[in-house]
């Protein structure tokens, strides 16, 4: 997310930390480096001179001209103002409502308003145990009705039907209807966009807010929008009481404007962000972590979290206890391994959250090249037969060509995988005895089951 604002601000980070004295010279220089680094990021000019004000005054302080570390300080203050321009912690999602909590999604066409409504019903569902119904009062695209039907059934929620020919605000009220007969949790509301602000837009939006009366009114935006995002933004303000803000596709490759403007701009908090094109891509928005993500500091914190979320801890428990009766490590758990880490959403996402220094020392690979090989990997052993991926050693030379004809690669690839999933079968076989355990206890541990997450093989 915003590798070039990132890449500006951690470095400046680097040489401030390394001031021994700060002066109102060396502030004023830093700022103005600061300043130019936000605007070319398309942050709003209002809340850049918000933030240079208030980071300047924070800087010249007493506090840190006295400071045995000075250096250190002034990133401290860069770091919270940084937080309080895009909020305040983490603003949770209202749900204090006599059932149905109704939340109404809007935003402009194309800001990922629909996937996003389903990823909200799979956090809710899973994160907070509700029973959660979508409805689309989208009648201007017939094919958003059948995509919210589509992803709201892969979210594991309930769908609400509707069809073009009828009134957004009657087609919500049925919904509601429905939902609290059949005592339903949650109730979100996809609404139509447009490709830009009308006033037909914004009078049937208003209308709709009026006859369903949200507990929630989460405004979509996309994040690659940059200034275009915040004008959005504001123009939906004025027309809606917005109580939250979801910015999707953060993990595009955004100059990052929009995080650090729309909080600012509407006063409504950023409440949610899209991570991913995947469902259980939507991170609750912690303002705090973010501007360390900013910063180049990194989020090791979530980075755990997406681990942890993605580790079969029953796969991995089974391994440890297979490993350690000395049953041979076989190409069906080499492949289970190459899934765990898909299903952590590949080395890009993870990357994204590592620190700037260790971020850089691992970009110097290419993740692209890396993650097409993982899954070139997956392709060959789906290409063998049961037996082969139990019984390697069957796999001889002609064997190999008829792996490599289904996989679709050439028999040095076949060659070259089998060599390292030999490797890993030898380190295996020194983890017999309870060592199995103990590395996976180093790589993160299992709560009350004493173990972690085997080696992922990249």
């Amino acid at each position: 997310m915003a590798s070039a604002l990132t890449d500006k601000l951690s470095r400046l980070v680097k040489e401030i930390r390394g001031q021994a004295r700060i002066t109102e010279s060396n502030v004023t220089d830093m700022l103005r480096e600061v300043r130019m680094a936000l605007l070319e990021a398309d942050v709003a000019l209002p809340v850049v001179r918000d933030f240079i004000a208030r980071v300047k005054e924070k800087a010249l302080g007493q506090d840190v001209l006295g400071s045995l570390t000075p250096g250190q300080a002034l990133v401290s203050i860069v770091n919270k103002e940084l937080a309080l321009t895009m909020g305040d912690g983490v603003s949770d999602i209202n749900l204090a409502a006599q059932p149905p909590a109704v939340i109404l999604m809007a935003g402009l066409q194309g800001a990922g308003k629909t996937t996003t409504t389903a990823k909200l019903a799979k956090h809710l569902i899973e994160k907070r145990g509700k029973k959660v119904l979508t409805v689309s009062g989208d009648v201007y695209r017939p094919a958003a009705i059948e995509q919210l039907k589509t992803v709201t059934a892969q979210a594991g929620a309930e769908w609400f039907p509707s069809t073009p020919d009828q009134k957004p605000v009657d087609i919500a009220l049925a919904a509601l209807d429905y939902a609290k007969k059949h005592y339903f949790d949650v109730l979100l509301v996809d609404t139509a966009g447009r490709l830009a602000i009308d006033e037909v837009l914004m009078r049937e939006i208003k209308d709709l807010h009026a006859a369903i009366n949200p507990v929630e009114t989460l405004f979509v935006v996309d994040a690659m929008q940059g200034q275009d995002a915040v004008n959005t933004a504001k123009a939906f303000k004025d027309a809606l009481p917005l109580t939250g803000i979801i910015l999707t596709k953060l993990d595009g490759d955004s100059r990052g404007g929009a995080a650090l403007s729309v909080r600012q701009v509407t006063g409504a908090p950023i409440k949610f962000a899209g991570t991913s094109e995947k469902l259980d891509g939507l991170e609750v928005f912690d303002a705090e972590r973010h501007a360390g993500r900013v910063l180049g500091m990194g989020d090791i914190l979530a980075l755990v979290e997406q681990v942890t979320a993605g580790v079969d801890m029953a796969a991995a428990q089974k391994l440890a206890a297979k490993v350690k009766s000395g049953a041979s490590f076989d190409l069906n758990d080499f492949l289970g391994q190459i899934q765990q880490m898909k299903q952590m959403g590949g080395l890009s996402s993870l990357m994204d959250k590592l620190p700037a220094a260790m971020a850089a020392k691992a970009g110097q690979m290419d993740m692209g090249r890396v993650e097409k090989d993982v899954k070139r990997k997956e392709g060959i052993i789906q290409s063998m037969t049961p037996l082969e991926r139990r019984k390697p050693e069957l796999i001889k030379a002609t064997r190999k060509r008829r792996i490599a004809a289904g996989a679709g690669v050439q028999v040095q690839e076949v060659n070259r995988m089998l060599k390292e999933f030999e490797q890993m079968q030898d380190m295996m076989k020194k983890m017999k005895g309870g060592g199995m355990m103990k590395m996976m206890k180093r790589l993160g541990g299992m709560k009350g089951m004493g173990g972690g997450m085997p080696k992922m093989p990249f």
